[in-house]
């Protein structure tokens, strides 16, 4: 691992590591089982998702890992919270995001109020930190969703999740193994969102 200061080598063209990123696609997350990452697989995924591009070196986000029978506490405390949103059955039914992979990586927006660096920025870096994360469970063979849902913008859940004032769910990384490869799903039309300026 590099020290700060350290000079890092040039990037190379990688056709493999392109590839990969060419066909890169979210897992349903109420698909994944195990076998999820190991502690010291996480250890890795995790300093490589904190690799990310972060003006004014704040780190403006953290991680909380949730998995095993904490897992299973978190989804029973969300039950009666599900009843009480508008769709009752859906929210119940969403759960099971959350419960059925086998390790999730809460990833929490905490930007540092005041400095010149914009909270807006901050928050793009804590998306960028889910990104990372993601790209990284792929290489490692794993699959991974990147979801919210209605408990993390619920105020009930904030306290169950830990968060404290100014500090947002940036996201839920589920991470853990599919039967088989996901479908593909639509992509952009890149002639109608690419244009240059002038």
């Amino acid at each position: 691992m590099s020290s700060f200061g350290d000079a890092l080598p040039l990037p190379q063209a990688d056709a493999a590591a392109l590839a990969r990123l060419r066909r890169r696609r979210s897992a349903p997350a109420q698909g994944l089982t195990a076998p999820g990452p190991t502690r010291e697989q996480l250890d890795v995924l995790l300093e490589v998702a904190a690799r990310t591009p972060d003006h004014g070196k704040l780190f403006p986000w953290r991680f909380v890992i949730i998995d095993g029978p904490e897992k299973s506490r978190l989804v029973h405390e969300f039950k009666p919270l599900a009843e009480r949103q508008p769709d009752p059955v859906k929210a119940a039914a969403v759960l099971a995001k959350l419960a059925n992979p086998p390790v999730t990586v809460l990833v929490i927006s905490a930007p540092v109020e005041g400095h010149k660096v914009p909270v807006w920025e901050q928050q793009l870096s804590a998306g960028a930190v889910c990104m990372n994360l993601e790209h990284a469970a792929d290489a490692m063979g794993f699959s991974a969703s990147w979801i919210t849902d209605w408990y993390a913008y619920e105020a009930e859940t904030r306290p169950l999740l830990g968060l404290v004032d100014g500090e947002q769910v940036a996201g839920f990384i589920h991470i853990g193994t599919l039967a088989e490869g996901p479908s593909e799903r639509p992509r952009p039309e890149m002639s109608q969102i690419v244009s240059r300026l002038g």
